[in-house]
């Protein structure tokens, strides 16, 4: 005699996570430019002279005055002026 087997329902376990990496290469240029400039500088002195001179003049300025034929009275004077702390002379003596 022949019996069927016993069938149990069956054990499932969790889900094995396997992970298969596959690789693609991507090239991205980094352009960094540099630029020298060269600057050439040319300065101006510009120097500034006030040579200066000097001279010297004297002015001198007359006048002419018409007062007719004779002078008007009491213009004209009656002694010699004497000036002031002079000395005074001696006076000659006359016999009339």
């Amino acid at each position: 005699m022949h019996f069927r087997p016993n069938v149990l329902p069956p054990i499932v376990y969790p889900t094995k996570c396997c992970v298969q990496n596959t690789y693609q290469k991507t090239i991205v240029p980094h352009i960094h430019p540099t630029h020298t400039q060269n600057v050439n500088h040319h300065k101006y002195d510009h120097l500034h002279y006030y040579p200066h001179t000097e001279s010297f003049a004297n002015e001198v300025a007359s006048q002419h005055f018409n007062c007719g034929a004779t002078p008007p009275a009491g213009m004209l004077p009656t002694a010699a002026p004497v000036p002031p702390n002079a000395p005074i002379a001696p006076t000659p003596y006359f016999e009339s």
